[in-house]
């Protein structure tokens, strides 16, 4: 049953659009490599049509400055459409509340900030099924805008009028770049990571909030971010999928090596990797913060990295993960925590020293040290791996770049060199 179209909280429902046109070639397998890397898929969210939008009675000049922002924000387009609609489905949803280190984690963040958030205006970026617009509520919020861009906003509005939360909590259904709210807002929420950190480009929407929306000194949860990667070993997953040919059933299946390798190493793979597989200490490829990045800046990111193995071992390929923090003003806008690695290492070419009271910050990690979490990790795997000697080098330079084709899309350009050879590796996680 859709809500009424005068529901209490706001919520405006108009009838279905006509069907889209044909998605350009290459849509419908928008969520194909990660149906094919696990079972499952993840994301929701908040950036498409107008449909039940909440509309603000404006003043011919409002309207003007209206039409001349929306002229500048992106167009949605049928890549954006075919994403929004995967998010539709409850299963997603259901997936990443289920994942209890996401999920106890983002509670915690809006406790340990509840002073920041108690009376005060709150906007839920892609809020899904409004499980965070809910937990900002029950922290006191004076009113949440809770915005996501997929039918799922339908039942977000009613898992909210079953809880008695229609005076807190307005549901709006549409793009951030595209709704409307009346409003300056104290404080921004999101879950917004993909894979790999950046894959899906939903920081973007996050970011348009911000510039839209919120008070100077406002908060953002989380503050922060840093992607990582790290060279690995990986001989089990390398035997199970390559070396299996070799030798089935006494038959000698070699012929099939060449494209085993393509088809299990040709894309990005999102697994569970431990810290057995780490040959190094990890290299930061980038730090975000929240309150200052550009949506131009996640375009194309670049870094130069340089491991030392410390093991002898054969090098499969390069593990990525990242953790986000929850930091309030009461820790500076200048201080940068790291991880359980190592005491100094660099971070977009500064250093920056490891965090010495764990409490100074509340992270969120996929390490692979760490609680495991629906993102995994992603692995970028070489089709013929590299023996490494101890303390040998491994150097080299990764771009991450939003695809052309598709701005969700990302493609991954390595370039590495140990023992005197050189490689190139490029993958596209789609």
């Amino acid at each position: 049953m859709f809500p009424k179209e005068n529901s209490s909280n706001g919520y405006h429902h108009q009838p279905p659009a006509p069907p889209p046109p044909p998605l350009p070639l290459g849509v419908g397998n928008i969520h194909s490599h990660r149906e094919r890397a696990r079972r499952g898929t993840r994301r929701s969210r908040a950036s498409p049509d107008s449909l039940g939008l909440r509309v603000y009675d404006q003043q011919p000049q409002q309207q003007q400055q209206q039409q001349q922002q929306q002229q500048q924000r992106a167009p949605c387009t049928d890549f954006d459409m075919a994403y929004f609609h995967s998010y539709a489905h409850l299963g997603i949803h259901q997936e990443m509340i289920k994942d209890r280190v996401r999920t106890e984690t983002y509670r915690e963040a809006i406790m340990r900030h509840q002073s920041f958030i108690a009376g005060k205006v709150v906007v839920d970026v892609g809020c899904g099924t409004g499980i965070l617009a809910i937990f900002c509520a029950q922290a006191g919020a004076k009113r949440v805008y809770a915005v996501d861009a997929s039918d799922i906003a339908l039942q977000a509005n009613e898992v909210v009028k079953a809880n008695n939360l229609s005076d807190v909590i307005v549901v709006l259904h549409g793009r951030v770049e595209d709704v409307e709210i009346d409003e300056e807002v104290d404080v921004i929420i999101s879950e917004w990571m993909g894979y790999m950190l950046l894959y899906e480009s939903m920081l973007g929407s996050v970011i348009t909030a911000r510039d839209r929306w919120l008070k100077p000194g406002g908060l953002i949860l989380p503050s922060s971010a840093t992607l990582y990667m790290a060279p690995v070993t990986h001989s089990d997953r390398y035997g199970e999928s390559i070396d299996f040919w070799r030798n089935v059933y006494g038959i000698d299946m070699s012929a099939m090596l060449s494209l085993a390798k393509q088809c299990a190493f040709e894309e990005p793979s999102v697994e569970t990797i431990t810290g057995e597989n780490i040959l190094t200490w990890p290299h930061v490829v980038k730090y975000i913060d929240c309150y200052s990045v550009t949506i131009r800046e996640l375009e194309t990111v670049t870094t130069t990295f340089k491991f030392n193995s410390m093991m002898r071992a054969p090098l499969h390929g390069f593990a990525f993960w990242f953790d986000v923090e929850f930091n309030g003003s009461e820790i500076p806008s200048n201080y940068h925590s790291s991880t359980s690695f190592t005491d100094n290492h660099l971070v977009n070419g500064c250093q920056r020293k490891k965090r010495t009271n764990p409490s100074e910050a509340l992270v969120l990690s996929t390490a692979p040290e760490d609680p495991p979490t629906h993102w995994q990790q992603t692995l970028i795997y070489f089709y013929d791996p590299i023996e490494l000697e101890q303390d040998q080098v491994i150097e080299g330079l990764v771009t991450l770049t939003q695809s052309k084709e598709n701005a969700r899309f990302m493609n991954i350009h390595l370039e590495y060199t140990s023992g005197g050879r050189s490689y190139v590796k490029e993958s596209v996680m789609r």
